[in-house]
């Protein structure tokens, strides 16, 4: 075979090799595993109705134990009043469908829980989410958030 033909059949099987990767990246899926460990978030946006009407920013620690269930504290300040320390004790479950979409509820020791939709981005060569990007979806509720996992690595 002379070097004319090795070149075009190499460019060739790189070209497969290539389509197969793209389609089998493009084919990953997430699941409940995908959202796992620690995120810190940010928190913005507004309460429109009730007591805490009024703005609200805040951070939070939020683990995903992988199977559904979750666990939180935050410090959010509502209409510029601050809490007197971080709010423990939160816990929740949440469900990530296989288009990286997913929902959650985070319960109160006091107070109704909150409803989040997500969407996880950022995901790795073995469907772990780095991000997740949250809405709160309580009616008279306007607040988002984004997470990034916690890489506790020094």
């Amino acid at each position: 075979m002379n070097k004319t033909k090795i070149g075009i059949a190499t460019k060739a099987a790189l070209l497969v090799v290539l389509g197969t990767w793209a389609v089998s990246a493009r084919a990953q899926s997430c699941s409940n595993k995908s959202l796992k460990g620690y995120y810190a978030f940010t928190i913005t946006g507004q309460i429109l109705t009730g007591p805490e009407e009024g703005p609200a920013t805040g951070v939070a620690m939020t683990y995903f134990d992988g199977t559904g269930k979750l666990t939180q504290e935050d410090f959010v300040v509502h209409n510029g009043v601050a809490p007197t320390g971080f709010q423990t004790g939160e816990s929740g479950t949440y469900a990530v469908s296989s288009n990286c979409t997913g929902s959650a509820v985070i319960n109160f020791s006091s107070g109704p829980p909150i409803n989040l939709m997500f969407v996880l981005t950022k995901i790795t060569t073995t469907n772990q989410a780095n991000e997740i990007h949250t809405v709160v979806s309580n009616s008279g509720v306007n607040i988002t958030s984004i997470g990034t996992q916690i890489n506790w690595a020094f």
